[in-house]
Order: C-alpha cells, then structure tokens, then sequence
C-alpha cells in the first residue's frame, strides 16, 4: 500500500481534504501534515513536514495545495532531493512523473475544480518514472550546487 504525505494552507484546505478523501477511497494511507484550521497560515510551514517526510523515504510521494499551488512548489523545491510539480492538467502530471519522476503533486485550488483535480490525480497516480535519458536529466537536477549567496 503506498502512503503519501498531504499538507495545505488556508487556501487549499478544502481540495487537500477531498484529495485525502479519494487517496483513501483508492487504499492509500494518508499522513496529514494539516492545515486544520481556516485562519490564514504561512503555505511554506506546510510544504515542510510534506517535502520532509518524502525526502526520508517516510512517505511514497506528497500531495501539497494553496491557493494557486505557485507558493507551494517553490516553498516545497528548496528542500534537496525534492521535485515538486505544479499540475493543471491530466498530462502534465503524467510527464512530471514519467519524465522528471516528480515526487510532489501540487494543486492551486482557486485554478482547479474538484473533478479535474481527481483526474489530475488518476493520472499522477498511474504514471511512473521512466528512466533511461529521463534518469540522467534528474541526477543533474540532483547535483546541482544550493546557491546561498544573496547578491
């Protein structure tokens, strides 16, 4: 069974909520990294515990929403070994797993209806990574140095 991490902020509670919904539905266990109330809340405290958990291999992949799912990417990307993606359509997160072998879907509730959202994740769920030319574009992204200079 695969278990996979689900955080949010205000802005994408109620999509991640449905998303944890039909993760279950399929027989996937959810770890909820919140956010449980409504009150406003800071989307990177929450992209966190979500890249943490896939980074340790605790957790299969992750499933991150907010408002546009723009904060949530970047705030998720900072942490090494992360490759999150931002995906408004069913074939974008299919090629983000088969190709960049993504192991973050992100979601912008305010751009992403409740039946699209399920296709989008059908369709990550389903799709795979395929390796071979693909594997040697995601070591590179791997090895790329962390660029700490503020200049």
């Amino acid at each position: 069974m695969w278990k996979v991490a689900t955080g949010s902020d205000h802005a994408g509670r109620r999509l991640r909520m449905q998303v944890q919904e039909w993760l279950a539905a399929r027989g996937v266990e959810v770890v909820d990294c919140g956010v449980h109330e409504q009150e406003s809340v800071d989307y990177p405290c929450y992209a966190a515990p979500v890249a943490q958990r896939v980074r340790a291999g605790e957790v299969a992949w992750g499933v991150l929403v907010c408002g546009s799912g723009l904060g949530m990417s970047m705030a998720a990307n900072r942490y090494a070994g992360i490759r999150a993606a931002l995906c408004r359509e069913e074939h974008s997160a299919r090629m983000a797993r088969m190709h960049n072998d993504a192991n973050i879907l992100v979601l912008g509730e305010r751009f992403t209806g409740e039946s699209l959202a399920e296709a989008i994740l059908d369709a990550w769920m389903a799709a795979s990574f395929e390796g071979g030319r693909h594997a040697r574009r995601v070591e590179l992204m791997d090895t790329l140095p962390v660029e700490t200079s503020k200049a």
